[in-house]
């Protein structure tokens, strides 16, 4: 065979190797960032509170934190779908979205890391995961539905319901399920084969239009229709993840495009400008983006600098009124079953409502993975006193509850993969640091 031919040959193996290369040196930049905010933006980021500086990883996790990550990992065991690899979304409950599918992932990396499962059995659970992905059944034949039976791989609603065509995708998910599928292709290369044959099937261009990421649903009438996705903080979050592939994200990754800040307790807390009466989406302000670009990331100087602003208003608000805060969105224990617990929202403060926007505050509550999540980033006298209020929030056979009601103080008994996975990054971090900074640290020492 001719020279000429065996490049023909592995062509696709050199662009792939190319993709790599451009992901590796992206995620470098994403570590070195500064980005030129507009002089005549009219909302200007306001003098830094502090050098933020993300806390250091220990060398081990204590007893204690190992029993807390073995808790985290029961629900993943318990929730197992072995014909499919995948896992339910909630306790018992099988369907699971991708950013559910992606929190299992990360997971499940964060319980190889910590020992907690063997590498011959974490190799299987993720083969068997990426083979079942590969093979979805896709909206419109482009990108992956917004939700999946986790036993059949049938797509269907937000109820499980069976869908014969699906109900749309999220951009919002599938950046999430993109951080997983990086860290397996740096860490563990032997999975890249299968990585590669699922993400050739999904049309990236389908959701981008000018810099910007659009979700997909159906209109009344079954109409395909295309609607922008994201806000400040989980926009940019799904779109750094996105740009790894070498898509075109620049307008959802710019903090500055819609910036604006909201004063309280004395700190410029930054939110989304775009107003939810006009753009028919809500502008929450919680802890969830923020952790996760740390936890994941170890975060840019801009979101850094931004986590830090929203983590320190709830300890002002803990302070001016004795209520341990620690909100993000979460799955509750009755109906609506699913709330948003805000710094701010809708022009108003500490707002906890339902994803239609209906008032939902006798479900304010603090929230576990936000506690675990805060602590493992800072380490702080107050972050202490978080996680000591949520440690006894578990079930030791099915894994950690959601949270704790403010108004009641009772127990939010609502089990779910993505608190549990929260925690075990959030002591995966303790432990080792950013997640997408260990897959910087290997590939530079396999090079030297």
């Amino acid at each position: 065979m001719s020279f000429k031919q065996n490049l023909i040959r592995a062509r696709s193996h050199f662009v792939f190797l190319i993709g790599l290369a451009v992901a590796f040196s992206l995620v470098i930049w994403l570590e070195q960032w500064q980005p030129a905010f507009s002089a005549q933006a009219h909302n200007p980021v306001p003098q830094k509170l502090q050098p933020v500086t993300l806390l250091a990883p220990t060398a081990v996790l204590t007893e204690q934190e190992r029993a807390w990550a073995a808790i985290a990992w029961r629900y993943f065991e318990n929730n197992y779908q072995p014909q499919t690899g995948l896992v339910n979304s909630a306790d018992a409950f099988p369907a699971s979205t991708l950013w559910d599918t992606a929190s299992y992932l990360l997971a499940l990396i964060s319980a190889e890391r910590l020992a907690l499962i063997d590498r011959a059995s974490f190799d299987a659970r993720v083969a068997k995961l990426l083979q079942s992905l590969a093979g979805l059944q896709l909206f419109d034949g482009k990108l992956p539905n917004k939700s999946y039976n986790t036993q059949t791989l049938q797509m269907v609603d937000y109820n499980n319901q069976p869908s014969a065509r699906g109900i749309g995708w999220s951009a919002i998910d599938i950046g999430r399920i993109l951080v997983p599928l990086n860290l397996l292709v740096w860490n563990y290369p032997q999975h890249t084969a299968l990585v590669q044959q699922l993400l050739v099937r999904w049309s990236f261009p389908a959701l981008i239009e000018q810099g910007e990421m659009f979700g997909a649903t159906l209109t009344s009438t079954g109409e395909t229709q295309l609607v922008q996705e994201g806000r400040l903080g989980y926009e940019q979050y799904a779109a750094k993840s996105i740009g790894l592939l070498g898509q075109d994200v620049s307008t959802a990754m710019n903090y500055a495009a819609h910036l604006s800040y909201v004063n309280i307790y004395g700190i410029p807390v930054p939110t989304d400008s775009r107003d939810p009466a006009k753009y028919i989406a809500h502008n929450y302000v919680v802890s969830e983006p923020y952790i996760l670009d740390g936890l994941e990331y170890g975060g840019d100087q801009v979101s850094r600098e931004f986590a830090y602003r929203v983590y320190a208003v709830q300890e002002k608000r803990y302070q001016a009124t004795g209520k341990l805060t620690a909100v993000s969105e979460d799955n509750i224990d009755e109906a609506p079953y699913f709330v948003y617990n805000t710094v701010y929202t809708g022009g108003k403060t500490w707002q906890t409502i339902t994803d239609s926007g209906q008032d939902a505050s006798r479900f304010r509550s603090l929230s576990t993975k936000a506690a675990f999540g805060w602590h493992a980033l800072y380490g702080t006298p107050y972050t202490q006193q978080l996680v000591e209020a949520v440690a006894g929030l578990h079930d030791p056979d099915k894994g950690w509850y959601s949270g704790v009601y403010e108004e009641s103080g009772k127990p939010n008994k609502a089990i779910t993969a993505n608190t549990n996975a929260i925690v075990l990054e959030s002591l995966c971090y303790r432990q080792f640091g950013p997640l997408m900074r260990q897959a910087q640290t290997t590939i530079t020492e396999k090079a030297q």
